[in-house]
């Protein structure tokens, strides 16, 4: 009932009756309309008591006295009361009295009643109808951008001012994952619809039962909606009891009989060009006035403006849905890290309120247990953030396989983004962190963007104070890093402005609930859990921005998975290589790698005698496979020569490509690190192998050599050994 009187007075075909009241209660002016539907053919009322007409709710004595007393108290007051009119029917009405001051000594209050109109007069006068639709309520939606939000809010203006009950289909075609365009749709009542809105002024359960929203159907043949589907014209019918349940029968749906039984019915295109993007389906009850001629071209009015917004919308949501696609296309799929590493990431869009973001996040494994962490977030939004994004990360993946330093990654990223804005101006930030499992340091630099959080294993935790540099693409100011030491089962929190900016609140306050995440407890706790509770306050704010967020816990490799020694630079050096190798294979249940890993350590550390003038350095480090590093003094990076038949020399980088599954070079604080990865055999899984040793802090080394195997091979003690 509240639903209906709430509809109903909301329509602009509501009648307004005016009356002035004393200080009893007694009416003693009143206009030409409550003297007609109040006090019947007299059509006077002076000298009415104002209670005699109230019916409820409550008391109406104490009602009428409680208006008089606001009144008194100089206030204005608006209560919903129950009439009786002149006929004796009981009608709600809105009853808002306010005071008067008037030569009348008489006169104390005036009381505005606004009652529905009978529903013989409802749907009656066009130019309310006129007004009500196109002058009124549907200014205030030109701007809504979103389909879902525009639908209700357009079959709420049908209802109550043009109809009982209304409903807006739009076409499959144009709402689903495919390519479906306003110039090309195809038309016909074999066209798939979708119902997004449905409104009604009786408030009966049965019309969201029968007409679910959000429903794809296809119409029955012969019926009022397929002649609209297939003409693109408006259609009208009066839907007899014999109609109805033919209707009901064919479409498999007993409830719609009783809904639609003499009903007046109107279809009411929705056209953009030539194109039809849908319709609306009206209904008037028995008892209110058919549609009629005037009606249908009011409603057309109505659609036709309508479509402008449905398109409109329609667009936007594509487009945007295009720009969600093609970030997320972007975004990495699969995230690799070390075996002690764990790596656990979140990415949330933005809000329907702000456009698709450049947010993004990575974790590369590198050889020799070591790990890229990145996240960085691209100014602006809309397409070209998430192609700039895209560009970034491309760009930084390539980098990072080339495993330069951090600073050396960003400072090669800001020439990009200096070259990219020359067209297209963008700027971007980001943080890059390089951690070694083996040796536990973490190298990080940042480029303009939020510190990384780091928490301990004892619950402390601290921003990271690196080096200030402008973000990616804004001035030529150098890039520094910062090297840290990180204590075995710490974490490390890196994010996107998104989850700590709100738009009412300092910055520091965002930062610091960040910290109150990751408090005392939160090294032990699921990271998981802790990337959802980090989430947990932002979804709620309708214009957040998009949030990236990377959480890694940063273990150390253990020590009977890496061993290192120290060799002189001799000719004997390849053979003293050889002999320490084969006994951590053999632990490692590798010694059937032995010959091959003996041949490619033996070409990596001639290599290196070659050119080295001091020590080398040998480390093999069992990580998901076996990797051999060799590190020497010498800067000049080695190269894959092409020897030719009668060169003596130049072959060695060939031998190590054709039996390693991959190979590179990195820079080393005093030279460089020549790396292989041998691809070796699964062994098989004991229930000793099963089970993770304890980590213990492992011993720096200077090389890394990999060879792939699966985790949890069987692995015992290493040792530390020096070759003179």
């Amino acid at each position: 009932m509240v639903t209906e009187v709430s509809a109903v007075l909301a329509s602009a075909s509501a009648q307004t009756l005016t009356l002035g009241i004393d200080q009893a209660g007694i009416i003693c002016q009143h206009d030409r309309a409550a003297g007609d539907i109040l006090a019947g053919p007299s059509g006077s009322l002076l000298g009415t008591d104002l209670c005699s007409l109230i019916t409820g709710p409550g008391e109406p004595a104490t009602t009428l006295q409680g208006i008089i007393e606001t009144t008194r108290a100089d206030r204005l007051s608006t209560s919903v009361l129950t009439l009786r009119t002149a006929s004796r029917s009981l009608v709600d009405a809105v009853v808002t009295a306010e005071p008067v001051r008037s030569r009348n000594p008489e006169l104390f209050a005036q009381i505005t009643m606004r009652i529905p109109a009978p529903a013989a007069e409802r749907f009656i006068d066009p130019a309310l109808m006129r007004h009500a639709l196109l002058d009124g309520a549907v200014r205030r939606i030109g701007g809504a951008l979103d389909i879902d939000q525009l639908a209700p809010e357009l079959a709420n203006i049908l209802v109550p001012h043009f109809c009982n009950s209304a409903g807006l289909l739009l076409m499959e075609s144009l709402l689903g994952d495919g390519d479906g365009d306003g110039e090309n749709t195809a038309r016909g009542s074999n066209q798939l619809v979708r119902r997004l809105a449905l409104a009604s002024d009786d408030g009966d359960p049965g019309w969201a039962a029968a007409f679910p929203v959000g429903e794809i159907l296809r119409y029955p043949a012969d019926s009022l909606y397929t002649r609209c589907l297939d003409t693109c014209k408006p259609a009208s019918q009066v839907m007899t009891e014999e109609s109805a349940q033919e209707l009901a029968a064919k479409w498999l749906r007993t409830p719609v009989a009783r809904l639609i039984s003499g009903a007046s019915m109107l279809a009411l295109p929705i056209m953009a060009g030539e194109a039809m993007l849908g319709f609306f389906v009206c209904s008037r009850r028995t008892g209110f006035h058919r549609f009629d001629a005037y009606d249908t071209e009011i409603g057309m009015e109505f659609a036709s403006r309508s479509a402008l917004f449905v398109e409109g919308a329609r667009r936007y949501s594509r487009e945007r849905a295009t720009a969600l696609t093609l970030q997320r296309s972007m975004l990495p799929t699969g995230l690799s890290y070390p075996s002690c590493v764990d790596v656990t990431h979140r990415y949330l869009p933005g809000s329907k309120l702000i456009e698709v973001g450049g947010d993004w996040y990575e974790s590369i494994r590198l050889p020799g247990g070591r790990v890229a962490l990145v996240v960085g977030d691209v100014a602006g939004h809309g397409v070209r953030a998430a192609v700039t994004m895209g560009r970034l990360r491309t760009a930084i993946k390539t980098l990072t396989m080339l495993e330069l330093p951090p600073a050396e990654t960003l400072q090669r990223l800001d020439d990009l983004m200096h070259e990219l804005g020359v067209n297209e101006p963008h700027f971007a930030t980001c943080v890059y962190a390089i951690y070694d499992s083996v040796d536990g340091t973490c190298e990080v630099a940042s480029a303009g963007h939020l510190p990384p959080l780091l928490v301990r294993p004892d619950g402390t935790n601290q921003f990271l104070d690196l080096s200030p540099a402008p973000p990616l693409g804004i001035g030529a100011s150098p890039i520094f890093s910062r090297t840290l030491r990180i204590d075995d089962g710490s974490l490390l929190v890196m994010y996107t402005d998104g989850l700590v900016e709100r738009r009412n609140e300092d910055i520091d306050e965002g930062l610091e609930r960040l910290r109150t995440v990751f408090g005392e407890q939160s090294p032990g706790q699921p990271l998981d859990d802790l990337c959802r509770e980090a989430l947990a306050d932002v979804y709620d704010d309708h214009q957040r921005d998009d949030i990236a967020i990377l959480v890694a816990r940063l273990g150390r490799i253990s020590q009977d998975l890496h061993v290192s020694w120290k060799l002189a630079a001799k000719l004997t050096a390849a053979k003293r290589a050889r002999s320490l190798i084969r006994t951590p294979l053999r632990r490692w249940g590798l010694a059937d790698l032995t010959p091959v890993a003996e041949l490619v350590v033996s070409e990596l550390v001639t290599n290196a005698v070659r050119y080295a003038q001091g020590t080398i350095g040998l480390r093999l480090v069992n990580e998901r496979g076996l990797f051999i590093e060799v590190l020497d003094d010498s800067a000049a990076l080695p190269r894959l020569r092409h020897a030719e038949e009668d060169d003596e020399r130049g072959r060695g980088l060939q031998v190590v490509s054709q039996l390693a599954s991959r190979w590179g070079t990195r820079r080393a604080g005093t030279g460089k690190v020549v790396w292989a990865e041998l691809a070796a055999p699964a062994p098989a899984i004991t229930p000793a192998a099963a089970q993770k040793p304890k980590r213990k802090p492992a011993a720096a080394g200077s090389a890394t050599a990999t060879v792939r195997v699966q985790a949890g091979s069987p692995a015992r003690e290493s040792r530390e050994a020096t070759a003179r």
